[in-house]
């Protein structure tokens, strides 16, 4: 825990640096899977455990949500992101730790729930951890589109994944910030997209 030793304006120019050291093509590229998702009407599934479980929870709630306009939700005409956390259903995930192991309560959802072409994003600052690496194996076997989201070495789950965004720090909160910072540029991204703003928007000619 870098706040341990490090006073506020130097813990906060680590995590400054940290986010100068990523990789932006890859974040760039986990826009643009989404996007090919949202286009081809794909499920998009997210998950990790504790900090990540509600990463996951936020990220899906704000792909589901953040982009889409007031009129939108209040008309429901556009089509829609179709995003779930696999973290959020508690009595699913209970009943599998409790019958199966802890380390099935992902894959055995996407077992259920998942087809070719969906995208399985995995959120594990170390990597390593069993239900996230069985989820990620799965998905790669059966046609799925897999992104990893990791910290530290990026352990199994960056050898695995076949893309993914590495936050090369050994630190967990500041792992945890990096990818909370990162998906929310995504999801601003996917809304200027989506709604043809900013850099995305289309400039039609001038008649006359």
């Amino acid at each position: 825990m870098l706040g341990v030793t490090h006073n506020a304006e130097s813990y906060l120019l680590r995590l400054a640096e940290a986010l100068r050291s990523l990789n932006f093509e890859d974040v760039e590229r986990l826009a643009e899977l989404i996007y090919d998702r949202f286009c081809q009407e794909k499920m998009i599934f997210v998950f990790g455990n504790g900090g990540s479980a509600l990463t996951a929870s936020h990220f899906a709630e704000d792909l589901a949500k953040g982009t889409l306009s007031d009129s939108d939700l209040r008309q429901c005409c556009r089509p829609r992101i179709r995003v779930i956390s696999l973290a959020d259903n508690v009595g699913w995930i209970t009943a599998l730790a409790n019958d199966l192991a802890y380390d099935q309560i992902f894959v055995q959802q996407l077992v259920n729930l998942a087809g070719e072409g969906d995208l399985a994003l995995a959120i594990s600052g170390s990597g390593n951890s069993a239900n996230v690496v069985n989820a990620v194996r799965w998905a790669n076997a059966n046609g799925l589109v897999t992104f990893g989201l990791t910290g530290f070495d990026g352990g199994e789950l960056r050898r695995i994944q076949q893309l993914g965004l590495h936050v090369p720090v050994y630190d967990m909160g500041m792992i945890e910030a990096i990818h909370s910072c990162v998906l929310h540029w995504v999801v601003d991204d996917l809304f200027a997209r989506i709604h043809r703003q900013g850099r995305y928007q289309v400039y039609l000619p001038q008649e006359g």
